[in-house]
């Protein structure tokens, strides 16, 4: 298994910290992840290895970096809303760029760079896929379908302008992501001029795909992890499995 090491992104005063998995062997590409609103957990530094041990050049982003970069625990979501209230959308564009500037750096070529988010990383997938030209996005879950999120307009509303292929895996017993709002932006993503893809799980909920919430479904999230890899695989490596 690949290891993911701490670093830094940035330069002088807006350095932050960030976490990094690289594959052995030359990399098939290069995906930010976007962190859950507890930090850079140990799940998201999992994610960070798995996406590596699949050839993918890995590199998560602290967003919090401006409040500390705290690393809570599941159980301390009263904490973490606080934080993930002060975020920006300029303040997260501007990390995502950094993120995919060390990408750049590493000699990953413009199409060959991607997303995957979580919880609110999924809301920050999409969005950031309609403001940079990449080869893939895919949100896990992410909120703000009807209500905007961190400045950013509502999911629903900015879908049509994806500039990226974008996949969406969610919950039906998701209570903070209605199936509604769901379908909804199945079909607002569905005009946008590259192709998109939702796909919902009847028996997950909210964080599903993390196996140290107790919201884990491991039929669900084995599934949405072999699409993710194939869709990568699919729109980055350009190759399917």
């Amino acid at each position: 298994m690949a290891d993911a090491r701490d670093v830094t992104l940035g330069e002088g005063s807006g350095a932050f910290p960030a976490v990094l998995a690289a594959p052995e062997g030359t990399a098939k590409g290069g995906v930010v992840v976007v962190q859950e609103a507890f930090g850079l957990t140990p799940h998201i530094r999992n994610i960070c290895t798995r996406l590596a041990d699949a050839g993918y050049l890995a590199v998560a982003p602290a967003l919090f970096h401006r409040q500390g970069a705290p690393v809570l625990s599941y159980e301390e979501i009263d904490k973490a809303r606080p934080v993930m209230a002060q975020l920006r959308s300029d303040q997260i564009l501007s990390d995502v760029e950094a993120a995919l500037g060390e990408l750049e750096r590493q000699g990953v070529a413009p199409e060959r760079r991607g997303i995957v988010g979580f919880c609110m990383g999924g809301t920050v997938a999409l969005a950031v896929a309609t403001h940079v030209r990449l080869g893939a996005s895919v949100s896990f879950y992410g909120g703000g379908v009807a209500e905007g999120r961190f400045d950013f307009p509502p999911l629903a509303e900015i879908a049509p302008t994806l500039q990226a292929p974008w996949l969406g895996l969610f919950g039906d017993q998701d209570a903070s992501i209605p199936v509604d709002d769901v379908e909804r932006l199945r079909n607002e993503a569905a005009k946008a001029s590259v192709p998109t893809e939702v796909v919902r799980y009847p028996d997950a909920g909210h964080g599903f795909n993390c196996d140290d919430r107790s919201a884990y479904e491991p039929a669900s999230a084995a599934d949405a992890w072999s699409r993710t890899v194939a869709f990568f695989d699919a729109h980055l490596a350009g190759t399917s499995s």
